[in-house]
């Protein structure tokens, strides 16, 4: 079975309804646009259902799309959000597979508040280590996931270094940075 077509939509719209809101499987990194709360159920089913078996997680991204410079700003089509990007692959079909969902830069648009996402944990081993790499660097917050904590930076770092307005502090425990 091919991801090319209508058939293996149709099946992953009736295993998980109303989960893909936008698509595109002709472009060269074939993508499906996922409803964010529905993107563990989707996973699931990528993972242990669907006739393209995606065995494996190779990674998980997210992209701070916000400017900063207001002139800019005001010239963009888009609304600042974070966009996480998953990018799935089936040994067995050698086929490669890439989800994307929209988060708010915020939770509830409120600064500080770091936006949310259900963990896929519990359908890879290895989104552990993404989720965690993600969390610690563009401030994304995985429900369910079962041990949620910095891994490069240090416990005590304020911020998320990779979203676009973090400022690098001058000093860390008396050591000045720059």
């Amino acid at each position: 079975m091919t991801m090319r077509g209508p058939g293996f939509l149709d099946q992953l719209d009736a295993a998980v309804p109303g989960a893909v809101v936008g698509r595109n499987l002709e472009a060269i990194d074939p993508w499906i646009d996922v409803a964010p709360e529905r993107i563990a159920d989707v996973c699931a089913w990528l993972a242990k259902s669907s006739p393209v078996r995606f065995d494996s997680l190779q990674c998980i991204t997210a992209i701070d799309w916000f400017e900063i410079d207001p002139k800019k700003a005001a010239k963009v089509a888009w609304q600042p959000h974070t966009e996480m990007v998953y990018h799935l692959w089936s040994t067995a079909a050698r086929v490669s597979l890439v989800l994307k969902t929209k988060l708010p830069r915020w939770k509830s648009d409120v600064p500080g508040e770091l936006p949310e996402i259900p963990s896929v944990c519990g359908v890879w081993r290895g989104a552990n280590w993404h989720e965690r790499e993600v969390y610690d660097l563009s401030g994304i917050w995985f429900t369910g996931h079962p041990d949620l904590r910095r891994i490069l930076c240090p416990e005590d770092w304020e911020g998320y270094p990779l979203r676009k307005d973090y400022e690098m502090p001058l000093d860390y425990h008396g050591i000045r940075g720059r």
